[in-house]
Parts: C-alpha cells; structure tokens; sequence
C-alpha cells in the first residue's frame, strides 16, 4: 500500500494550488485525479486581484500573466448590427478598490491553463499527480486514513483533503451534506469552440430577441484562438452539447453562419446553484473547493475562493507536519474558510441576480479573519488596520513588502519598535521605520499574508508563538 503524509483528490485548481504549496514546503503530498488527464474546459475564466497576489506566491505569476488578457468590452448585438458597448468591469471602480494591490482588474485565463500552469510547477517542485484514479471510500482512525482506489491497492495517508469537485466522492464518503438553492432554474450551456466571422476585441452579447428566448454570449478567451460561448435556456430544457446543437443556438440568436462555429472543444450544461457543505472537516479529511463550496458562475468567485481554501490550509498542514506546530492548529481552517465561502456564496448569488455590482465586493482583497481564534491584537481597537486584516502591500526599508513576503515563512515587522527574540527559526523580520499604512509597533503576517498578531509592543507576542507551537 502507498503512503504519503497529504493525499488530495482531484487535480483542479483547488487541488493543484494545495499541491504546490505543500510541496515547497517539503511536505510528501501525492494528488490523485480520476481522469485520465487535467480538466479541458474554459469553465473557470476570471482571476481575481487577491488571487493573482496568492499565485505570485506560488510562483507562477508570469506564467498567469503570460497565458490571459485582460477582460475585453461588451458588444451588443441586435438583428446583426452592433447597438451599444457594455461595460461589465469598470476599470475605475477596480482601481479605486484595490488600494495597495498590484493587480487592480480580474484576470482572465482559461481554466484549462490556469490548471497545466500549476501543474508546471508542481511538477518542478518534485510533486506528482497520479491520474486514472478513482476514490471508491475510505476509512478513518486515530493515526490516519486508508482509501479505497478502483484500480485496486488502496492508499494510506496522515490527512486527505477533497478537492473533488461539487459532485464530491469523498464527500459522500464521509456522509457530508451540502444546503444550498437554485440560483436559477435555467440551464446554460456553456462550450469552448472556434469561430470565424467574429472579431476577438469584444465579449459579443446577443440579448434574448422576445419572450421566452434565452441570452447568449461568446467571450474571446485571451491567450488562446477559443472562444467561450454561453447559452441560456428555458427551465426543463436539456441543451444539445453537440457540434450541430451549438451550431443551432448560435444561428438562431445571433447573425452567425451555422458553418462560422468551426469545432468544439469542450462543452457542458449546469444549473446555476449555490451550496455549502455542513462542514469543512470530517476527522482527518478536509473539505475544500467546489467539494465545500458550490457557486454560481456570476462574479468570479468559485475558484478564487477555492484556491484561497488551498492557501489557507496549506500553510497549516505544512506547519503541522513539517515544522512541528500543534495540531490543534488544524481546526481553524474550518473556522476561517467556512464563513467566508457563506459570504462569497451570497456575493455570487447576489451578483447572478443583479443585486451586486462587480467591484470591491468581488475582487476578494478586503476579506479577513479578524474573529479568528488565530486573530490576537494587544492595540486599542481604533487602530485602522488589525489583526486578521490582509496585510497591504507597501515599501519598507526600500523593500516591497510582498516580496518579502513571498515563502512559506512567517514575517515579524518591527515599526519603530525592537523586534522581539522569538522560538522559532520559521520566520523573517523585517526592522524599519513606520510608513503608512502600517504604524509603530509590531505585525506577525501568517504565512498566507494575513496579520496574525498585532501590538505596541511584544508583551504577548511570545505566547501567541509558543500557543501555536511553532518551532
């Protein structure tokens, strides 16, 4: 039987993201995938700004800018002629909402390479991915888990998380439920073709032409020769997926040839829903990405909020098993995922039904554990910026923060103040003078960027260490 201290099922983004950070972090973490190979779908398109800083730390920044484009301007078609611009993104809004942040509008790159894109660096980094294996079940005691694989020898593991997707098999497994809602009970088709006659500055929208009629939309996808089409349909309609179905939709809404959709590359159908899974750990398996979490596809938060599920729990595992920590730190990734995904949940919702706007709401940089049991700040509480905030991005002793930040290590900040001997060698600090907007004092950042602890001076600083057990 195989071993590995992390196993985690399923090579999405979720799993691949996981996977890459343990593996710098010297962690035995194996991925499995039930495929044959990494998901070929466009499906997860938008990136947004606080991802894109969580993927520069992975180390594949370049590559994600390399690989997508910015989101292109609506075009609204009516009866073959252009009638308007639509403006889904306003740069200015972003921008005003970024604040310290690099990366001020999402970016869009297909899901398929977002994934090889991990994937490259996961393989660099000595990981491995194990494809055509499917999790039949699993058992669980006191030392670990043992999964049952369909192509016969099962696996054994310290921890496993599930990374599975919305359609979880570990899930089910562990007799988990999910409670969520139909956003919306028309199904979409959504397919990733080639076109011509179509050019590629505009994300094309078709407006539904009466009463009954679905919306179409045929989005150029940066960085490749696809397009991605969509296409609503009425409820209790099941849309044909073929190369002639979409040739159909595509003549019927729009001035387009049936013969101008010149291939398909990957088509599907779903039925905007939104979900929760009940919890977020089962004993020693974790719950993360669309297997927790199930989200419309509005806004662009399903996958920005499953990798950050990844980051979140990465740095805790990689503590836990590589550094020594206690593993009582474990119990705070349900803690501090579970109710951002709630709320993140609501935003997609929201934004699916047109009672939220894409702009701060969405670009996820503003969110925190300031309520996290993790969370500790010896300051009056009218300090601006606390502990469980986001730290910002700045430049200190002519150094950008976030690139001193970048590792899987811990961070002190000592602002006009002495930086405190702490027992642990898992840490960088960083002595300079205070600079906006960061004040006197002293800031522990986590190793997922987040201000773990905060004070005027170190009084509690080395009991917040040694709680976490940190060596």
């Amino acid at each position: 039987m195989k071993t590995a201290d992390v196993v985690i099922v399923g090579a999405g983004p979720t799993g691949l993201a996981l996977g890459v950070d343990l593996a710098r972090r010297g962690v035995d973490a194996l991925v499995l995938e039930k495929a044959d190979a990494l998901f070929p779908g466009s499906r997860g398109k938008g990136l947004q700004p606080r991802t894109m800083e969580v993927l520069e730390d992975l180390g594949v920044l370049e590559r994600i800018l390399e690989a997508g484009g910015p989101y292109p301007i609506g075009m609204i078609w009516r009866d073959g002629e252009r009638v308007g611009e639509h403006v889904m993104l306003d740069p200015d809004e972003f921008r005003n909402a970024a604040g310290d942040s690099a990366f001020t509008v999402p970016w869009m790159v297909p899901q398929w390479r977002t994934q090889e894109i991990l994937f490259e660096r996961l393989v660099e980094l000595g990981g491995r991915v194990d494809f055509g294996e499917e999790v039949t079940g699993l058992d669980q005691d006191a030392t670990g888990v043992t999964l049952h694989l369909a192509s016969g020898p099962g696996l054994r593991a310290r921890y496993v998380v599930a990374a599975d997707g919305g359609r979880s098999a570990v899930r089910r497994a562990l007799g988990v439920g999910m409670t969520g809602e139909t956003v919306d009970p028309n199904p979409v088709l959504v397919s990733d073709v080639r076109i011509t006659g179509l050019d590629r500055d505009n994300w094309h929208l078709f407006p539904p032409a009466g009463a009954g009629d679905g919306y179409m939309a045929i989005c150029p996808l940066a960085g490749t020769e696809d397009f991605q089409l969509v296409a609503q349909f009425p409820e209790g309609t099941a849309p044909d997926t073929s190369l002639d179905g979409i040739r159909k939709v595509a003549a019927a809404r729009s001035h387009l040839a049936p013969e101008d959709i010149t291939e398909v590359r990957w088509a599907s159908e779903f039925r905007p829903r939104a979900a929760l899974a009940d919890r977020f750990r089962s004993g020693r398996v974790f719950l993360a990405g669309d297997a927790a979490h199930v989200h419309s596809p509005a806004g662009g938060q399903g996958l920005n909020t499953s990798v950050q599920d990844a980051y979140n729990l990465g740095w805790k595992l990689g503590a836990v098993l590589a550094d020594g920590a206690d593993a009582a730190l474990l119990d705070t990734y349900e803690e501090e995922r579970r109710p951002i995904a709630a709320q993140m949940l609501g935003i997609s919702t929201g934004v699916h039904r047109g009672e939220v706007r894409r702009g701060a709401a969405t670009m996820q940089l503003g969110l925190g554990y300031r309520e996290s049991t993790l969370t500790e700040d010896t300051r009056p509480a009218a300090n601006t910026l606390r502990a469980g905030d986001r730290a910002p991005d700045a430049r200190l002793a002519e150094v950008r923060l976030f690139d001193a930040l970048r590792g899987p290590h811990w961070t002190l900040l000592a602002l006009d103040t002495e930086a405190a001997p702490l027992p642990t060698t898992s840490l960088h600090v960083i002595e300079t003078p205070a600079r906006p907007p960061y004040t006197k004092g002293l800031f522990l950042i986590r190793p997922d960027g987040y201000i773990g602890w905060a004070g005027d001076s170190a009084d509690g600083l080395r009991a917040y260490v040694t709680r976490l057990g940190l060596r």
